[in-house]
């Protein structure tokens, strides 16, 4: 570790994630669910940013305009690269904490996001961050954080200190991080094969130790090795966070709020027993012995009437892009539950052509008994599973669709060489959507007015073959250019059949 990382991971980068939940277009359902005003987010900040994926992708496809940082100079250096390509206003640095959070040219921010910050650093700099949240969050704004969780965490806790233990005493001098996470990981699984006692009162811990040794080294580094790591009790984030002004709003995905998903009925009459809104948040955590919470905190929370309520969800457009198809209509989260059919077929049939379409339109479509509410949690629910999107505001669209068209060319071009970064950016939804090297080589192809699927194995080929790159399919390695070829066109008439016309309604691609 580097002298200026103050004890965080700084010998490989973080990995090229993007968080959906730091795209303030995701405050709005979650906010009208619980009651609350949702804020309009004209300027907005991201400590931490890791590679920036989540920042530029936000910056390119919203309106509001971005300040970040994050300390690594090689990941800032990065974000810088994807503004620029994009042509964004984002104003991206390698400050640390408390450098940004001094300055005095910054303005008052409508929504601060950390997402994966708040439980690796020090308590010296989450007394900075609460500072610069208390002075730098306007009324009204909303604060998106995420951490890891008491009691999920407890039981894993030593394993943790054990592997960065190890990597710190035993580790070689001069030895790559990712060397010393694979050494740690392997003494750490040889040791708990011994440990009988201890694997005995936590039976749970040999599991835990084979799923982390499927992990990607990049991320476990991240993860588990730097020398703070702070688990959190949902109280002790309160307390931290009242110091700021701010209280809870809900979680920043619908469904960590949709009770049938989480509790059995026994379960949630215990829960309506409890009359302290934060102390349920805790019960809530130790029933399903929560390892990791994404919330929406708001300085002001401002309940609104159900005719606001009303008004707000008359406003919104709705698009599908998941392949009708694909579409379960389960949850599986902490429980599995089936949704609906007389709800959800319906809704999901309005809006099967992958095309915008407003809250009347959609329940037109239903049947007279369903109501507004189940509606509106309907869509709350495909919403949180990812199925739809969002749509902004149409002068919105126009104002972003050039400078998303620039960063998703460059993502593209990029393709050719690397599969970092798996996503591009929608000016219709605000955000970030997943494509992988494979399919955004499609969409390159597509994007040179090549149309037919042929075409597009003719062009991936020619730059897997010149890498040497060859395709996988069922766990084997396609060794032959008649296998590849043949692969390629399974998964590019797949690509026509059933995503093409998504990325087309996205705005991701253009003809």
């Amino acid at each position: 570790m580097s002298a200026w990382s103050d004890g965080y991971v700084s010998d490989i980068n973080y990995t090229y994630g993007y968080y959906t939940e730091l795209n303030p277009n995701r405050v709005v359902l979650p906010f009208l669910m619980a009651g609350l005003a949702v804020p309009k987010v004209t300027a907005a900040c991201e400590l931490g940013f890791g590679q920036g994926v989540s920042l530029n992708a936000h910056a390119a496809a919203g309106s509001a305009t971005w300040w970040g940082t994050d300390f690594n100079p090689a990941q800032a250096g990065f974000a810088q690269e994807l503004a620029e390509q994009a042509g964004s206003s984002a104003h991206i640095v390698d400050q640390a904490f408390g450098e940004f959070c001094s300055r005095t040219d910054l303005p008052d921010f409508d929504f601060i996001g950390l997402h994966g910050i708040w439980s690796w650093v020090s308590n010296e700099n989450r007394h900075v961050l609460v500072d610069f949240i208390r002075r730098k969050l306007k009324v009204g704004g909303v604060l998106y954080i995420s951490y890891n969780t008491l009691p999920g965490w407890a039981a894993a806790g030593p394993i943790r200190h054990l592997l960065a233990e190890h990597a710190h005493v035993m580790g070689a001098t001069g030895q790559g991080m990712v060397q010393r996470v694979k050494d740690s990981v392997a003494f750490t699984q040889d040791l708990l094969a011994l440990s009988h006692s201890y694997t005995r009162q936590v039976p749970g811990i040999p599991d835990r130790i084979k799923e982390i040794d499927q992990q990607d080294p990049y991320y476990l580094a991240h993860e588990y090795f730097n020398r703070d790591w702070h688990p959190m009790y949902f109280s002790d984030m309160q307390n931290w966070l009242e110091g700021a002004k701010l209280s809870y709003a809900c979680s920043a995905n619908f469904l960590e709020d949709f009770a049938t998903g989480l509790f059995d009925e026994e379960q949630q009459a215990f829960l309506a027993k409890i009359t302290d809104p934060s102390f349920t948040q805790t019960a809530k955590d130790y029933l399903l012995n929560k390892q990791f919470r994404k919330d929406y905190w708001v300085k002001g929370a401002r309940k609104i009437s159900s005719v606001q309520v009303e008004q707000a969800w008359q406003q919104l457009r709705f698009l599908l892009v998941a392949p009708i198809d694909d579409v379960v209509l389960t949850i599986r989260s902490h429980r599995e539950v089936s949704l609906r059919p007389e709800i959800f077929k319906p809704i999901l049939d309005v809006l099967a052509d992958h095309k915008p379409h407003d809250v009347t339109e959609i329940m037109a479509g239903l049947d007279a008994t369903v109501n507004r509410n189940q509606l509106y949690e309907a869509l709350s629910l495909l919403h949180g599973k990812g199925d739809l999107v969002l749509v902004q505001e149409n002068a919105v669209i126009t104002s972003a669709t050039e400078r998303c068209a620039r960063l998703n060319r460059h993502l593209m071009e990029v393709s050719r060489v690397s599969s970092d970064v798996s996503y591009l950016v929608s000016p219709v939804s605000g955000g970030a959507i997943a494509y992988n090297r494979i399919n955004q080589l499609f969409l390159l192809a597509y994007a040179q007015g090549l149309r037919e699927p042929k075409e597009w194995v003719d062009f991936v080929w020619q730059i897997l073959n010149a890498q040497g790159h060859l395709l996988m399919h069922e766990g084997k390695t396609l060794q032959t250019e008649k296998e590849n070829r043949a692969e390629l066109l399974r998964l590019a008439q797949i690509f026509v059949d059933k995503y093409l016309v998504i990325a087309r309604a996205l705005a991701v691609v253009s003809d």
